[in-house]
């Protein structure tokens, strides 16, 4: 444990200390809140508007607070699986200037080295995407502010167990790259199709049958569920207290993935947290083994010469 702490220190110092990789980082979130807020907005009030009857007592500020909690759910769902992307470079910057070979002959164990990287991407992350957080609970306050201590405490939650699903996630898939360019690409098609697959750019509720069930084998569905879930859940209640008719509220819930299915079972949200932290714990294991595996083998090469 000892040396395994003593590489997480290293690997968060270089992170920190590459001043491009961390602002790169930090900024994607609020760039992406930029952008929802400008083109996205008004298109989800369109939506939600349409969906609701025509002369409910339903003020403006219930529904720019709706407005706002899918906006900023659907942010933190993907920055912690894409921002992990981002700060796992150090993983394949080690083996670009061969550090990692360095690693491999010395005698630190391969699960403390493969630890070392899990848990520094992990901080990293997490540091930042709780400054995301804070963000988007400024823009909803300023816009509609209808979570309660409980939901913020969930969304907290929410986005600890995301992150550890995506660093897992990312520690996986960059253990089989071994340069800046692959990580580069991996990371801008992680980006551009991870928000789709998990239901955040879209709701899943809008796909065909046939995709929806296909994306409800997908881990990251249910944390985009648990996040929306929490974010939407204080408009939620406050559009009861103003007299919208509960079916009118289940479909808006269902339209949202606040409520979602795996075929025709509805998953509860106990279930949702356990596929997604059991997700990530065989990630984590199979990352782990790979690195054991991988060691042995260079172990056996360097004993046949």
């Amino acid at each position: 444990m000892k040396i395994t702490a003593l590489l997480v220190k290293r690997n968060i110092k270089l992170f920190f200390k590459d001043k491009g990789m961390f602002l790169t980082s930090l900024i994607t979130p609020a760039i992406l809140l930029v952008l929802y807020v400008s083109f996205l907005a008004q298109v989800y009030r369109d939506t939600f508007t349409a969906n609701l009857p025509a002369g409910l007592p339903l003020s403006e500020g219930v529904i720019d607070g709706l407005v706002a909690g899918h906006l900023i759910s659907s942010i933190l769902a993907v920055s912690c699986v894409t921002v992990a992307f981002c700060s796992n470079f150090l993983s394949v910057q080690d083996k670009v200037s061969g550090a990692i070979y360095d690693f491999s002959i010395s005698p630190v164990k391969s699960s403390s080295l493969s630890l070392g990287y899990y848990f520094a991407n992990f901080f990293a992350t997490l540091l930042i995407c709780l400054a995301a957080a804070a963000i988007c609970l400024v823009y909803q306050a300023t816009v509609g502010w209808f979570l309660t201590a409980a939901d913020v405490l969930l969304l907290l939650l929410d986005i600890f167990l995301l992150v550890v699903f995506g660093t897992a996630l990312s520690s996986l898939i960059n253990f089989f790259l071994s340069t800046q360019g692959q990580i580069s690409a991996v990371g801008t098609v992680v980006s551009a199709g991870y928000g789709f697959l998990c239901g955040a750019y879209m709701p899943i509720a809008s796909f065909s049958e046939g995709l929806r069930n296909l994306l409800s084998f997908l881990p990251g569905t249910y944390g985009t569920s648990l996040v929306r879930q929490h974010a939407m859940g204080g408009a939620f209640v406050q559009m009861q207290r103003d007299g919208v008719p509960d079916e009118v509220i289940a479909a808006l819930r269902e339209y949202t993935d606040c409520e979602i299915y795996f075929f025709d079972k509805a998953v509860t949200g106990g279930e949702k947290y356990a596929i997604v932290a059991l997700s990530a714990l065989a990630l984590l294991l199979v990352y782990v083994l790979l690195h054991l595996f991988s060691s042995r083998g260079k172990i056996g090469r360097r004993k046949s010469k």
